[in-house]
């Protein structure tokens, strides 16, 4: 039985879905004004990871990811571009595509983009005004009245009073208490136009929290099975999405809005939380021109999605040690069969994913793995293998041909570019060899591993090469 942290019990819990056999499954996706950054890497990655196991566990899923496009950050990048708020986002949306798919991420059954839900964001501040939640502010935002929602702060262990305490002397004078957050802002006479639509409380535009409690509700319903996103959103974000859905719909379904909430920890780098103003801030791409991006998938994965993840060079470095041998294991069998029975390895693989997706385990697994097939011959040898390569796959690893991964080395795809000089270094090897002229074959070996290669001569002549 798979077992999920839940954030809002703070332990544990025997997953259920709501409808049997299938799972809704919503993550807070990226606010696209710029190119994604090791951050989001985790979270895409994270939760592909599960909603991975979720399919292989049987569930028929339906993974939503949205995309926020637009907010201030965004709005403020266009006018300094000089662009469109369309012209920003779709470039920097099919940049994180491509960064994706780098990574091996699945796309989500569904992307909505924040900017095609205004109708069901109005609906759902419409019903909040009406079921006393929400009022508009002489500045013209309608804002959402914390307190009038009971049960606020459970997801954060958050109490009003404590809030209240720590709150910020500057707050927006409009607002009946400072706890207030906004649901809909008033269109500024600065702002694109673009910016800016028709409601029943005058022009302007949506705020951040509205947009997910609409894009949710809309494509998996007012209550569904599992909300995911990282660590920083469990507050406000995740905390305003619970007040806003429930606000507008408990009432009618009598349920809550989500079964269980998952977050992946903050991404460290050197042991500092990364941010633009420390200076540490890598973005996909920088990272990519350096480490292969399967490389970066099985750091990510070696981590448990719960704990703080540290970033630095030497990390991905061990990581791309790893997971070279896991594909020196594999290039070493040939014929690797498709099919087996079930095995005790696949038995305790299960036991540790479904233990809150436990994937540290899950890849120490795979190394026993290759400590077996390092010893073994035969079919043993390729039945293992075989297993090897099924229960990565399950993570979204070991899906290349081992050869070809060897060659790149686990570095980025510039690296490969020299490829054509080392098969002509080989050859000049195999010619040498064939006019006896061992000392010269032996040259060009050592030249080779000097520069990192390293080849490994198979039966019938054939010499294979890899990256140190």
């Amino acid at each position: 039985m798979l077992q999920i942290f839940n954030t809002l019990t703070r332990q544990k819990e025997t997953f259920t879905p709501i409808e049997p056999g299938k799972v809704k499954l919503y993550v807070c996706g990226m606010t696209v004004y710029d190119f994604c950054h090791i951050g989001h890497a985790r979270v895409m990655v994270v939760f592909d990871m599960v909603q991975r196991w979720l399919k292989a566990s049987g569930f028929e899923v339906t993974y939503v990811r949205n995309i926020t496009d637009i907010d201030d950050k965004i709005i403020k990048r266009a006018v300094e571009n000089k662009e469109t708020i369309k012209e920003l986002t779709q470039r920097f949306i099919d940049a994180m595509h491509v960064d994706a798919d780098a990574l091996g991420i699945e796309r989500p059954t569904y992307e909505p983009r924040a900017t095609e839900y205004v109708p069901q964001m109005q609906d759902i501040i419409t019903r909040l005004m009406n079921n006393n939640y929400a009022y508009q502010a002489d500045d013209g935002d309608v804002n959402f009245a914390v307190r009038n929602f009971k049960t606020y702060g459970r997801l954060s262990g958050k109490s009003l009073d404590d809030l209240r305490a720590g709150e910020r002397v500057a707050v927006a004078s409009s607002k009946q208490d400072p706890l207030d957050f906004v649901l809909w802002k008033s269109a500024k006479a600065d702002e694109p136009q673009d910016t800016k639509w028709q409601s029943p409380w005058g022009v302007g535009r949506p705020g951040w929290h509205i947009e997910c409690s609409a894009m949710s509700c809309e494509l998996l319903g007012h209550h569904f099975d599992i909300h995911g996103g990282g660590a920083d959103l469990q507050f406000p974000h995740h905390e305003n999405e619970i007040a806003q859905s429930e606000g507008a719909f408990s009432a009618e379904t009598g349920k809550p809005f989500v079964n269980t909430w998952m977050h992946n920890g903050f991404v460290r780098v050197n042991e500092e939380k990364m941010s633009k103003s420390l200076g540490n801030f890598f973005t996909i791409r920088e990272v990519l021109k350096e480490f292969d991006p399967e490389v970066v998938r099985f750091f990510i994965l070696k981590a448990h999605y719960r704990s703080p993840l540290n970033y630095s060079d030497a990390h991905l470095e061990e990581a791309k040690q790893g997971l070279t041998r896991l594909y020196n294991a594999l290039s070493s069998v040939q014929d690797i069969p498709n099919y087996g029975k079930q095995s005790e390895w696949r038995t305790r693989f299960v036991k540790v994913m479904n233990d809150d997706f436990n994937t540290p385990e899950a890849v120490a697994i795979l190394f026993e793995l290759v400590n077996e097939i390092n010893k073994a011959e035969g079919d043993v040898k390729r039945d293992l293998a075989r297993e090897l390569k099924q229960l990565a796959k399950l993570l979204g690893l070991l899906e290349r041909d081992p050869q070809a991964f060897l060659q790149a080395g686990g570095g980025s795809s510039a690296q490969a570019n020299d490829a054509q000089a080392i098969e002509a270094a080989i050859q000049a090897r195999a010619d040498a060899k064939q006019a006896k002229d061992f000392a010269k074959a032996d040259q060009i070996r050592q030249d080779l591993l000097a520069q990192g290669i390293v080849l490994e001569d198979k039966p019938g002549g054939v010499t294979l090469w890899r990256r140190a």
